[in-house]
């Protein structure tokens, strides 16, 4: 063989090799492409859950200081209702002083408090 055919032979094959790399990178390329689109997909997904996520968070905060806000009416409106009911036996007590027909000095009588009907 002669020396020309030895260089275009070689020539040729860094040629193809070349090429081969260029196509491989490009490969390599929309691979990585397509990857950085998924996972741009799935930060998308990512940000919807933690939105909803935050909204569910949010909602249940309310609830729970809704809850504490009812509880600590229901606790003072028991704390009313005591002292009504302290209130009410006072008068119930006073009213008993001041009846002459009730049985309160009477020891026999057992109306709690309360005068005879």
């Amino acid at each position: 063989m002669s020396t020309g055919v030895i260089v275009l032979i070689i020539v040729a094959v860094l040629i193809v090799i070349a090429l081969l790399a260029v196509f491989a990178g490009r490969g390599r390329q929309r691979r990585q492409d397509q990857r950085r689109v998924e996972a741009g997909e799935i930060r998308r997904e990512a940000e919807l859950h933690d939105a909803r996520a935050q909204g569910a968070q949010a909602e249940a905060d309310e609830r729970a200081a809704r809850a504490s806000r009812e509880q600590a009416e229901a606790r003072q409106q028991a704390v009313r209702a005591e002292e009504h009911g302290q209130e009410a036996a006072e008068r119930h007590r006073q009213a008993d002083d001041v009846d002459p027909d009730s049985r309160a000095d009477d020891p026999d009588a057992d109306t709690g408090g309360r005068r005879k009907r």
